[in-house]
């Protein structure tokens, strides 16, 4: 995989967490595509998680982006008691690996680990995601699926997008 491309994909990642991190929400949903999917499947056994959101349940499951654009929508009228205060974050992004899909996207796994404050509470979450992005301009990208796997996903809080 070209080196260029590698790097252009690594800083849109990093961007994202970024603004994830800032709580910019309008940018940060701006990177999903209007179609996108974005999916946290729950564990249906110590090594097996479910595949199909239509079969199974998930902890997150958004068919396109305007199950994003209603959860920002609730963090910032208040309309989400479980997110108020907000955490403060920080999204860590390791382990690149690249490939051409069939339809020219680019598949993008990675590592991650998120670490949050809220309450005075320090906790984390960290697993692998796969994202599927779209090029637009030169070194910009948008995403058109997210599929995070929480590997710990025995938690002590309420689990959203931003901790992700």
């Amino acid at each position: 995989m070209n080196p260029n491309l590698h790097y252009a994909v690594e800083q849109f990642l990093y961007r994202k967490a970024a603004l994830c991190d800032a709580q910019d929400w309008d940018a940060y949903v701006a990177l999903f595509d209007e179609d996108s999917v974005f999916h946290l499947p729950q564990w249906v056994s110590e090594h097996e998680y479910v595949q199909n959101p239509q079969q199974g349940l998930s902890y997150i499951y958004y068919a396109d982006r305007s199950g994003l654009e209603d959860r920002v929508f609730r963090l910032r009228t208040g309309k989400s008691a479980a997110s108020t205060p907000l955490p403060r974050t920080l999204h860590q992004i390791s382990n690149l690996r690249l490939r051409r899909l069939d339809d020219g996207q680019l598949e993008a796994k990675v590592g991650w680990h998120t670490l949050y404050s809220r309450h005075g509470v320090s906790e984390q979450f960290y697993g692998q995601a796969t994202y599927h992005l779209r090029e637009q301009d030169e070194g910009d990208f948008r995403i058109s699926r997210k599929h995070v796997v929480l590997l710990n996903d025995t938690i002590n809080s309420v689990l959203d997008f931003y901790h992700l």
